[in-house]
């Protein structure tokens, strides 16, 4: 219904007044289109300029450095969640050393290694020191090996170029010294300081301090317990030192042994002396309770005896008994006489009487 009035009412207005409403409908199809234009224009232009306002100081310091890191480098950066400034400073250090991207550090290495968890900067600073140094051949691709191993690299490398020392025992140790024996059985009390620095070619599944603390104290005991006396090593302390050089403590270790010095040597306790002395009071109660076995045996060998012979004196004392009954026997049967009897007693009583002064005290 309102599309049919409309067309009435243009069909009734005049041809000229309808050109001009055409006209001006151009025109502000014409001015909308180009505003559409500027606005777009206008915001890529914003937006260029905080990206250029934002990245302008780190480009001019990759421009003046000679990093070789554009604008376009640093919005891609960005995009991927890379921290643009730690990348570009890192560069920038790298290249100010002399280290370029013909050494493998380039921009895309770099963001490789943060994006896999590494220690950019870290990376950065060891490569430099060891560079600067001139005794380490330090690789980006080693370095970043060794970081994303979880292994402190600076310290690797400040390790290398300045040697540490370790205590031999350690300072919080529960035993303050190394204690040894000698052959002579004379106990020894040292204590060692071991000069280590890194092997980077081992820092990646080397073992670690306390491996060389245990080795070289096993060793220092056992150079101590080869010496024929304590005197030859009181003497002479660097026995002990080239007893355990001559080792390779350092075999399958994160750390490169320059020296084993011996700090600290006392006299100990004679442990061969109680030892003997323990043996001997050893030996003393294995004596007793061997003595005391074989007095008990001939106790109870004796009561045997006394037991046999108190058997013996009631067989003889039974045997007594059947004689009068086989007198009485005889007496009956004829076989023998009152003559004999009397004889027989005679006899006894001679032989009573000669006993009696066998017996008699003070006889010779």
């Amino acid at each position: 219904m309102h599309m049919l009035l409309i067309s009435v009412v243009l069909s009734s207005m005049p041809c000229s007044t309808i050109l001009a409403q055409r006209g001006m409908a151009d025109f502000f199809s014409g001015n909308a289109l180009w505003l559409v234009t500027l606005v777009a224009t206008l915001i890529v232009s914003l937006a260029f300029v905080a990206v250029f306002v934002r990245y302008f100081r780190l480009w001019v310091q990759s421009v003046t450095t000679g990093a070789g890191i554009g604008i376009l480098d640093l919005v891609r950066m960005s995009l991927r969640k890379v921290n643009a400034t730690e990348i570009t400073r890192s560069k920038i250090m790298a290249v100010q050393a002399g280290i370029y991207d013909s050494d493998g550090l380039t921009t895309k290495a770099l963001e490789a290694h943060f994006l896999a968890g590494g220690n950019v900067p870290l990376v950065i600073l060891s490569m430099i020191a060891a560079r600067k140094a001139k005794i380490i051949d330090l690789s980006f691709k080693r370095a970043t090996a060794i970081d994303l191993a979880g292994r402190n690299l600076l310290e690797a490398v400040q390790t290398s170029v300045y040697p540490r020392v370790i205590d031999c025992p350690p300072k919080d140790s529960k035993r303050p010294t190394l204690d040894g024996l000698a052959k002579n059985g004379i106990q020894l009390n040292v204590k060692a300081r071991v000069t280590v620095r890194t092997n980077l070619d081992q820092l990646i599944g080397g073992a670690t301090e306390e491996t060389i603390v245990a080795r070289v104290g096993e060793s220092i005991v056992s150079a101590i317990g080869a010496a024929e006396t304590h005197k030859a090593v009181l003497e002479n302390p660097a026995l002990i030192s080239k007893a355990v050089l001559a080792r390779k403590l350092d075999s399958q270790t994160a750390f490169e042994i320059v020296s084993i010095d011996i700090a600290y040597i006392s006299v100990g306790d004679n442990i061969g002396a109680r030892l003997q002395a323990d043996q001997a009071e050893a030996d003393t109660r294995v004596a007793r309770a061997q003595a005391e076995g074989r007095r008990a045996m001939a106790v109870s060998q004796e009561q045997e005896n006394f037991a046999t012979i108190e058997e013996s004196r009631a067989k003889l004392v039974q045997a007594q008994a059947e004689v009068p009954l086989a007198m009485a026997e005889a007496f009956r049967s004829g076989r023998l006489g009152i003559l004999d009897y009397y004889k027989l007693q005679n006899l006894q009583a001679d032989t009573d009487m000669r006993a009696a002064i066998a017996n008699t005290p003070g006889r010779r």
